[in-house]
């Protein structure tokens, strides 16, 4: 079909017959000689067609955008005025003698450019259309980068690429499972696996001792930038090994990524910071670390204010948090109530503002901080000539989220966040459990097999909040690029987990059962972690939504709006499985 691409031609092609296939990205009609810009995945070659054959001439002037098209013609070179140095192919052109249409194009529902993005919906009902813009296409040619350069490191570290299956058991992970009814076996269910997390650890069991895959994952939850109900990512698991030795690993695997595809190298070891630390001053626990706007703590000065908010909620068990923005008392006063207003959506009763102006302190709280406290107040948060000082006065929780977005939406504003930079960390020492107050019970911080500090044992049922995991997440500009921990290897240790947690030794047996029989047969000391590989093409790319490196995603609603899914299914296919649909009014809401 063809003997070269569309990309490849250069001028030492000078006087070679040719034979090229593509799609037409552009026709121009200069009246006597037709330019034909044909391009293909690799590139795009201009087409010259002249009025010595104006058989030819006159179906190149009827070639519409996006037909295929295949083209016999000689190699000629462009003289210097004509020549496009903007492209690789720009000193040449095809001189055609012969062009035959392979399909032809209906009217498009968007121009094939990079120039306009058109709606969403239109791009994700025409997918096979978006991916040919060049943009969206290097985005899934990236992608493909990424995945070639883990899989490279990982085999040169004497790692074995092992399938686990995609039609398992259902068992607590945290997120709801995506079920597969069983036709053989009526009322039982296979769940799609949000992570192979049991089936690696056995394969530790079984002696592969250095495991990894790039596996399709499922959640069934709500959906955000970041968050797809399919996934994909790298997982890995390391027998004899502790925490240590997996982070060391992983700032391997990301220096040599990093360098073999975007040819930027990454320093390591990556800053460790411990999970509470991360809380403290970000706000959370995968910070952005290109800027600052760390959180400041304000409670000692606040209990001495006379201001009465404050003191009560210190009185509560709260905290008194703020950031400081340099230069931001330049801000009017219409922007800072937008940032109030913004801080409420993430639950903050309200947001505090004091300016320095004039060495002085205005603003919302400053009738409270005059004289030496006012001094006490500037000192504790740095606060100079012209600084902003924004502060939320609330419960822990409630506090650090609303200052964690306050702190993002200021780095965007302020220009912080500067693109192309890429900074590393690992954050460490995680709670073990976390209260769910929807549930009124522990649940597991990461996932029930972590393993926690041995120093922290003996407060598993005193204490349970206090107790830290050997936990680790890999974060970069503000997102969580993945998590792992050392694993439980002893059957005891995971069944005193298991109690902590609330599982009755019936519920132990019916749902892990077969898993804690496997650790009664030397199970080694293991460790591993699983990177989103959509969230590192999503970085490494310079988007902020996964579905720009997902070749088919969903929509915020789950729903594929290229084929339909999900969609009903016929009557039949039901009966087989023993399933019926109730109707809305039937169906009750889950527990």
């Amino acid at each position: 079909m063809r003997t070269h691409t569309c990309g490849e031609l250069r001028p030492e092609h000078a006087g070679a017959r040719v034979a090229l296939a593509g799609w037409v990205d552009r026709v121009r009609d200069h009246g006597n000689l037709v330019f034909v810009d044909l391009r293909d995945r690799y590139g795009r070659t201009q087409i010259v067609f002249h009025n010595d054959d104006e058989a030819l001439l006159a179906s190149a002037r009827a070639l519409k955008s996006e037909t295929v098209l295949r083209v016999e013609g000689e190699v000629g070179l462009r003289s210097p005025q004509n020549a496009n140095p903007k492209i690789p192919t720009g000193g040449i052109e095809v001189v055609a003698r012969v062009a035959l249409v392979l399909n032809p194009s209906r009217p498009l529902p968007f121009e094939i450019t990079d120039d306009v993005d058109p709606a969403t919906e239109v791009r994700l009902r025409y997918r096979y259309l978006d991916l040919r813009r060049e943009k969206v296409r290097n985005r899934i040619a990236l992608r493909h980068r990424i995945v070639a350069a883990m899989r490279k490191y990982l085999w040169s570290q004497d790692f074995l690429e092992i399938e686990t299956p995609y039609l398992t058991r259902s068992t607590p992970e945290g997120a709801r499972d995506y079920l597969v009814p069983s036709r053989i076996s009526r009322g039982s269910f296979y769940a799609l696996p949000q992570s192979p997390q049991i089936l690696k650890q056995i394969l530790m069991v079984s002696g592969m001792d250095r495991y990894f895959q790039i596996v399709r994952c499922f959640r069934d939850e709500d959906l955000r930038a970041d968050r797809q109900p399919e996934f994909t990512q790298l997982d890995l698991e390391m027998s004899f090994v502790d925490q240590e030795g997996v982070l060391r690993l992983v700032e391997g695997l990301v220096r040599s990524l990093m360098k073999e595809v975007l040819e930027i190298e990454v320093e390591v070891p990556f800053r460790r910071l411990p999970y509470r630390e991360a809380m403290e001053r970000y706000g959370c626990d995968k910070p952005d670390l290109r800027y600052g706007l760390e959180l400041i703590d304000l409670g000692e000065i606040a209990s001495r204010s006379e201001f009465r908010v404050f003191r009560e909620v210190l009185a509560k068990g709260g905290v008194v948090k703020g950031i400081r923005v340099p230069g931001g008392g330049k801000r009017s006063r219409k922007q800072v109530e937008e940032l109030e207003a913004y801080a409420k959506e993430f639950g903050a009763g309200g947001l505090a503002w004091l300016k320095v102006e004039g060495g002085e302190l205005k603003g919302s709280v400053a009738k409270f901080f005059a004289g030496p406290a006012g001094e006490d107040l500037k000192r504790a948060a740095g606060a100079g000539e012209g600084d902003l000082l924004l502060v939320v006065a609330d419960q822990r929780k409630i506090a650090f989220a609303a200052l964690d977005k306050l702190r993002q939406r200021l780095a965007g504003e302020e220009g912080l966040a500067r693109s192309g930079r890429f900074e590393f960390a690992w954050v460490v020492d995680f709670p073990l459990f976390e209260r769910s107050e929807e549930e009124m019970r522990w649940v597991s911080c990461h996932h029930p097999f972590t393993s926690a500090r041995p120093e922290d044992l003996d407060r598993i049922h005193s204490d349970p909040g206090s107790v830290r995991a050997r936990a680790y997440d890999l974060v970069l500009n503000g997102y969580e690029l993945g998590g792992g921990s050392v694993r439980i290897h002893r059957r005891a240790d995971q069944e005193e987990v298991f109690r902590g947690l609330g599982l009755s030794e019936e519920t132990m047996r019916e749902q892990f059962g077969f898993f804690l029989d496997c650790l009664d047969y030397g199970a080694p000391p293991h460790a591993g972690i699983a990177l989103g590989v959509d969230r590192v093409a999503m970085l490494l790319a310079g988007v902020d939504n996964i579905r720009e490196v997902i070749a088919f995603p969903k929509t915020a609603r789950a729903s594929c709006l290229l084929t339909g899914a999900p969609a009903g299914v016929e009557a039949r296919l039901l009966s087989d499985l023993g399933i019926r649909i109730l109707p809305e009014t039937e169906a009750r809401p889950a527990p």
